[in-house]
């Protein structure tokens, strides 16, 4: 699977090499386009965004916060970096569209819709 090129800040960054068990996301982060927190584009997705994408694969619209993984609760919609809806959303442009892999081998198309940093 080829990567895109990802905006992440260098806050964001830091964090996640230290975490960044996934070799998915490794890679992912690898690749990344890192600039300063204070120059992040306002559409791109972060930690602590609120992002509404849709899994273009199943047909399903949702709204998600991304957080650590410490931070992760379903029931209020946070979900971890290092789950595999975070860590494909991280980095994406709104409008922009990703296929991911998930848990079997299985191969999800995800696109931004909207993303609202605070």
């Amino acid at each position: 699977m080829e990567l895109e090129k990802i905006i992440i800040s260098d806050l964001d960054y830091a964090r996640l090499s230290i975490l960044a068990n996934d070799e998915v996301l490794s890679d992912e982060l690898s690749l990344a386009i890192v600039v300063p927190e204070d120059q992040m584009p306002p559409d791109v997705v972060r930690i602590n965004s609120r992002v509404i994408y849709t899994d273009e694969s199943i047909g399903l619209s949702r709204e998600v916060k991304l957080v650590f993984p410490e931070g992760a609760n379903m029931k209020f919609g946070k979900i971890s970096v290092l789950s595999p809806v975070g860590s494909a959303l991280l980095g994406l442009k709104e409008g922009q569209a990703i296929d991911w892999p998930f848990p079997h081998q299985q191969l999800r198309r995800l696109k931004v819709v909207r993303v609202m940093n605070t």
